[in-house]
């Protein structure tokens, strides 16, 4: 079997990604100071879909010697083997878990990530639950909400009506703490809308905060490359950040 690939990545390579780090990380500071907010108590989540763990361990260095906030968040459970490349199983970073869940996947996530964003049917936590209490561990989890009403996105409806059950099922089980909210930005150019969607997560979040005495709900994961200044202006506290560090995917 070949060893897995333990180069580092170039150092042009490492400079271009420093630069566009450098360059998200003052996006993320300027729209935190017009909120009156402070930039780096905002986790930046690396959304490492089809990146190397060379690119990862890189970005993870960078952001921890400029002392931010941040995690490593995959996508695609299929991806989730690559966390164990030398390169990265040892860098102490927590492993968020962000993209659309099967339940048939459930196992895998419940052992790679500390915390699931992407609990959007009741179906989902029941697997989370039940693979979190095999396996003997407690899991975070956020409940990812449709804001924008698209079709396309998955989610609980923005309503307390549909998020109320959810929210107080998840209270009452044993191995999932939920922490807070979950969306996608409304996809679209009209940054009014895309405002309007995520400014909603802040509401409804606050009114499960006052109306069920959720206060654990602390989190807001909204926001991506595109639209990371709207969300930290609207409350962001996790903001998912992938090709606006790591450049373009490849075709």
């Amino acid at each position: 079997m070949t060893a897995p690939d333990e180069t580092p990545l170039p150092a042009e390579h490492r400079a271009r990604l420093a630069a566009r780090l450098d360059d998200v990380l003052a996006r993320i500071d300027t729209a935190a100071e017009r909120a009156g907010r402070d930039g780096r108590e905002i986790t930046v989540l690396l959304a490492t879909k089809t990146r190397t763990p060379a690119e990862i361990a890189a970005a993870v260095e960078l952001l921890q010697a400029r002392e931010r906030r941040l995690a490593v968040g995959e996508n695609r459970a299929q991806e989730i083997a690559k966390h164990s490349h030398p390169l990265l199983a040892d860098d102490g970073v927590p492993r968020h878990f962000i993209g659309r869940l099967q339940t048939n996947k459930a196992r895998d996530v419940v052992a790679f990530a500390e915390t699931i964003h992407s609990v959007d049917r009741e179906g989902i936590a029941d697997a989370l639950e039940r693979r979190a209490e095999m396996a003997g561990v407690t899991r975070q989890v956020l409940v990812q909400v449709n804001t924008s009403g698209e079709e396309s996105k998955g989610g609980f409806a923005p309503t307390l009506e549909a998020l109320g059950p959810i929210v107080e099922r998840l209270r009452r089980s044993p191995v999932l703490h939920p922490v807070g909210l979950m969306t996608i930005g409304a996809n679209t150019a009209d940054a009014d809308a895309v405002r309007a969607s995520l400014r909603s997560l802040r509401t409804l979040r606050d009114a499960l905060r006052t109306e069920h005495g959720a206060q654990e709900l602390v989190e807001l994961s909204m926001g991506m490359s595109g639209d990371l200044e709207i969300a930290v202006e609207e409350g962001a506290t996790i903001v998912r950040v992938g090709s606006a560090i790591f450049g373009a995917r490849p075709a």
